[in-house]
């Protein structure tokens, strides 16, 4: 075939009944749609990425008794544009209310959403569970912050990043049943989806942050044993059973649970949203304490989880001012590490542009062979890589041995750069502590120099 032959082949048609574009965005395919609206991938040529657009059907905004509360569903995400930036929360980029058909564009995320898991025959890993839960309580903790409670936490309103086949992240999506708590304009309320709905919901009590932390168990209790945790034929009876009936522990229903998985789960589940977890925090770090105390099988995850590593800069000292959010970019950038005792991390005189901070474990700096200092769990090795920028590698001043095996968490100039300006801010500001205590120290041995006899 000859290129005039090639430039002459019309494009081709789209699908019977899919858009050829919406709005200023081409449509690639349809990825989904629900009672009232249809979601495609669509490419954003201004920005050079992929969207998701979600369209809301003409016909929903016309129904003469559920209109206005689509239309209500709408505008609450709608607001939302450019107002959530949390790794595992679904951007939401841009709103167009035309009268015919508006719609959203977000981000695209690559994969499937969590409801294809909840069936018997295709339940994932309890850790993997776990470390859902995790992300999803971090993610919901950051939501609640910001004045909301999402009202709607359901297997299809979480999206399971995948790679090769296996999930490697969630995102909580589809905030259309936001409840904005200092909102002054007149919500929506008694919404969601009843198998994931908390008590308080369901009677039309007012909502708190315990009321997405019952929706969230729920979800996890499903993922865990292919059920949801109350079962009914009927709706009126799905509705006294949330309310009043009993849940099942998880291990009564998959082998390998164990009770302190079901005292996790039970406690988010409770009548009662007094009796749930205090704070996300609490739901969050109990979910993590049974990966750290290895109260799940860790099956084929052997490596360091994510929960592990943010539970593991949350309790080191020079990450003390990083909010959630950033943490999470360390735990996304950062290189980690693993040494055992004798290791040299650093060489004297080698070149070099890394920098480590020990998270665990210890260090000893040698000059000459002679120790000069000991460093333990948040000190700082290899910095002036960053402080000092430069296009070469620097020469390494001291050897740095492992005296206790450390893990380590590295960065590079280029890393860091890839991090958010606050994150940078953060890392400064870290730094100019670190340096200041070092100086101090550096005056004391020069003031008082028997002190170090």
């Amino acid at each position: 075939m000859t290129p005039e032959t090639l430039s002459e082949a019309p494009p081709a048609d789209p699908p019977v009944g899919q858009p050829a574009h919406i709005g200023e965005y081409k449509v690639v395919r349809k990825l989904g749609e629900g009672a009232t609206s249809e979601v495609f991938l669509c490419r954003d040529e201004f920005h050079s990425r992929d969207v998701a657009v979600k369209r809301v059907r003409p016909s929903a905004l016309r129904d003469p008794v559920d209109g206005r509360y689509y239309s209500r569903f709408f505008a609450a995400e709608a607001s939302l544009v450019g107002r959530l930036h949390h790794p595992h929360v679904v951007q939401l980029y841009d709103a167009v209310e035309g009268p015919d058909e508006p719609y959203l564009v977000m981000e695209y995320v690559e994969g499937t959403t969590l409801r294809p898991f909840c069936r018997a025959d295709q339940l994932l890993p309890l850790e993997l569970i776990v470390e859902i839960g995790f992300k999803c309580a971090m993610a919901l903790g950051y939501v609640f912050r910001q004045g909301l409670i999402h009202r709607d936490i359901k297997p299809a309103n979480i999206l399971a990043v995948t790679s090769a086949g296996q999930i490697t992240d969630v995102k909580l999506t589809d905030f259309g049943s936001v409840l904005h708590l200092q909102a002054d304009t007149t919500q929506v309320h008694r919404v969601g989806s009843l198998a994931y709905m908390s008590p308080e919901q369901i009677d039309g009590a007012p909502l708190s942050a315990q009321s997405d932390m019952y929706a969230l168990a729920a979800v996890l209790y499903h993922l865990i044993t292919g059920h949801p945790p109350v079962e009914a034929q009927s709706q009126g009876e799905m509705i006294q059973q949330v309310l009043h009936g009993p849940v099942v522990a998880p291990s009564e229903r998959r082998q390998g649970v164990s009770t302190a998985v079901d005292e996790v789960i039970l406690r988010a589940l409770n009548k009662a949203p007094a009796d749930r977890y205090d704070h996300w925090d609490d739901f969050a770090h109990a979910l993590a304490g049974l990966i750290a105390s290895r109260e799940v099988p860790r099956g084929n995850l052997q490596a360091v989880l994510d929960s592990e590593r943010f539970s593991l800069l949350r309790s080191v000292d020079f990450f003390r001012h990083f909010d959630d959010v950033e943490l999470w970019e360390v735990v996304h950038q950062a290189r980690w590490q693993r040494y055992g005792f004798g290791h040299k991390l650093m060489s004297r005189g080698e070149r070099g542009r890394d920098f480590h901070l020990i998270a665990q474990g210890a260090v000893d700096v040698l000059r000459d062979g002679q120790r000069v200092e000991s460093l333990g769990a948040g000190s700082t090795v290899g910095e002036m890589a960053y402080l000092a920028p430069s296009k070469e590698p620097r020469l390494r001043t001291a050897d740095v041995v492992v005296t206790e095996p450390v893990t380590t968490i590295s960065f590079t100039p280029e890393s860091l750069r890839r991090m958010s300006l606050a994150c940078r801010d953060r890392f400064n500001e870290a730094f100019i502590a670190v340096l200041v205590r070092r100086l101090h120290a550096a005056h004391e041995a020069l003031s008082h120099p028997q002190r170090i006899l």
